[in-house]
């Protein structure tokens, strides 16, 4: 492991930069150097808040003048590609948020790019974070349930029917998200992308995909000042798996009652498992062996795993390059276009 330390700039510095920049900044062998946002005053207000020497207006700007290691892009949607395309050429090793890009081909164009340039890559997926998805994930490869038959899995919000996370009418933060013209794929692209890999790490690709997507009105003529309301704010999937079992993934952001609710239930032919997030995020229940005759489950507590933060610093150092990869953004992201194409022309189709 190298001893120097991972010199990282931040690219973008809205709310979600906050929480990036703060997780970097507590870990050993890293240091904020450098913010980059197109709004140079928010630039230099993130700096200031975090104690990072240098802000700058653009990607080109701090490609050229700022001395850093690796990146953490934090911008919307739409400019992923591009970005992380520019850090990768002049060889920074990057993490971007996710969805990786805005279509496959693009998210494509990342993996392959961050392999020509040999740096360590890595998508925010963040609810990998969890204990619970990466116990469960060994529990399914280590064959615990048997083969998977069936698979239920779904990410609840509430914000568009409560005022749990503020008002999203009078929050740019929320209003872009429900604007296709300021770069938003919906509830899909925004967390449809999470659930897609929260049931797949485990089970495995999927195979083909119905899904259906809805706008619901949300303003007078769906619109509110800037903000055309036309992403889809709810999608719901019908799935088959490579390994031949079904499945239902589901999302929606009216569902009143859950903040962020994750859920994931796996049933194979010797077992069941399940996470739901509103219980907890460090277990899961079982129900296998001779409790499956009396369904009885089994309350399952693990241990802490790093971040996704500690696990893109200790890939630098180590130089061997952790889960999750733009190789998986870009097979996520092949199902969420499958599941556009699939909506537009309203039948199954393959992934």
């Amino acid at each position: 492991m190298s001893s120097k330390s991972v010199r990282l700039a931040v690219l973008g510095t809205g709310g979600m930069a906050n929480v990036h920049a703060t997780m970097f900044a507590a870990l050993k062998g890293c240091s904020l150097v450098a913010a980059a946002d197109v709004d140079l005053p928010r630039a230099k207000a993130f700096a200031d808040k975090h104690n990072i020497s240098a802000a700058y207006s653009s990607v080109q700007e701090m490609l050229r003048e700022a001395d850093f290691d690796a990146v953490t892009i934090v911008t919307p949607d739409a400019f992923h590609a591009p970005l992380a395309l520019a850090c990768l050429k002049a060889g920074k090793h990057v993490l971007c948020e996710k969805p990786l890009a805005l279509n496959y081909a693009d998210a494509q164009r990342m993996a392959t790019a961050a392999k020509k340039a040999g740096v360590i890559n890595m998508v925010n997926f963040s609810y990998r974070n969890w204990p619970a998805i990466q116990a469960v994930a060994r529990v399914i490869h280590k064959g615990a349930i048997g083969d998977i038959r069936h698979v239920e899995a779904s990410y609840l919000q509430a914000w568009l029917v409560s005022k749990i996370w503020g008002d999203w009418r009078t929050t740019p933060a929320f209003l872009w998200r429900l604007s296709k013209k300021h770069g938003s794929k919906g509830v899909l692209g925004d967390v449809g992308v999470h659930i897609v890999d929260f049931a797949t790490f485990p089970v495995g690709p999927i195979a083909s995909v119905f899904c259906r997507l809805k706008t619901f009105p949300k303003a007078p003529d769906n619109r509110l000042g800037e903000y055309p309301l036309d992403a889809n704010d709810s999608a719901v999937l019908n799935v088959a798996f490579q390994n031949g079992a079904l499945g239902t993934i589901h999302t929606t952001r009216w569902c009143g009652g859950h903040a962020n609710r994750l859920f994931l239930k796996i049933a194979g032919t010797k077992g069941t498992v399940e996470i739901d997030s509103d219980r907890t995020t460090d277990g899961y229940r079982i129900c296998v062996g001779k409790n499956l005759d009396k369904g009885i489950w089994k309350e399952v507590e693990v241990r802490k795993v790093p971040d996704i933060y500690q696990r893109f610093i200790k890939s630098i150092r180590t130089g061997q390059q952790d889960q999750p990869d733009f190789a998986r953004g870009a097979e996520v992201q092949k199902v969420l276009d499958a599941c556009f194409t699939s909506d537009a022309k309203n039948r199954p189709v393959n992934v």
